[in-house]
């Protein structure tokens, strides 16, 4: 069984910082791409960012700039440093992964439970 813990969600002033981790563990073969997705409220949920390796990173247009993601293969954990955050960014915000439990099977998508951000004006 896989499981992807969150943490590092809270309250911030806009302008400010916060740093959002999160570790998969369990029955892993392999990770291919990790990421953060969130949902705010009345909003569908949205990419955020996702890293398969340092050449290969994306970003949601909205966060461009200010976020940085970033990963542990050694650890399989996957951080996402928010600055200049400010109160759109407010959200759940989940980490996702896409997971080989056993070799020779296909890859699944893995979700946490989420962590809450919320940023105040």
């Amino acid at each position: 069984q896989v499981q992807l813990v969150e943490s590092g969600g809270g309250l911030v002033q806009a302008g400010g910082s916060l740093r959002l981790s999160c570790a998969a563990s369990g029955n892993i073969y392999s990770i291919s791409a990790m990421g953060w997705y969130r949902q705010g409220p009345g909003r569908q949920r949205e990419l955020v960012a996702t890293i398969r390796n340092s050449d290969n990173i994306k970003y949601g247009d909205s966060v461009v700039g200010r976020f940085t993601i970033s990963r542990d293969n050694a650890k399989n954990t996957v951080s996402l440093q928010m600055n200049s955050l400010k109160p759109e960014d407010t959200a759940v915000y989940y980490c996702n992964a896409d997971i080989t439990p056993t070799s020779g099977w296909h890859p699944a998508a893995y979700w946490g439970q989420g962590t809450q951000v919320t940023v105040s004006s």
